[in-house]
């Protein structure tokens, strides 16, 4: 099947005011699926794993201060994140990843 063939389904994020609505394969959504996860849980856990992702990587790999031009410390937006990655998936990014500093 060509990739231009498959499925799609359109996910929407949304905040208080703005959304954002994207296009996604189906299949790529069965095949990050556990149990009976439903779309919207598929996509929000992998959104929560990109933004841990992306936040460790500005604390530990990056050079300077990402966090110059905001009003937030980088390390304490670290330490939210994880602290709603973990209510989330039950242990810290690093500790799924088995990676630290």
């Amino acid at each position: 099947m060509a990739a231009k063939d498959l499925e799609t389904t359109t996910v929407t994020v949304s905040t208080d005011d703005a959304s954002d609505d994207m296009e996604v394969p189906l299949a790529l959504i069965e095949l990050l699926t556990e149990g009976e996860e439903d779309i919207p849980t598929v996509v929000a856990d992998i959104a929560m794993f990109g933004l841990a992702q992306r936040v460790h990587t500005a604390v530990h790999h990056s050079q300077g201060d990402p966090s110059a031009d905001i009003d937030a410390d980088i390390e304490d937006i670290e330490a939210a994140t994880d602290e709603r990655f973990e209510e989330r998936f039950g242990s810290s990014f690093e500790e799924l990843l088995d990676h630290s500093h």
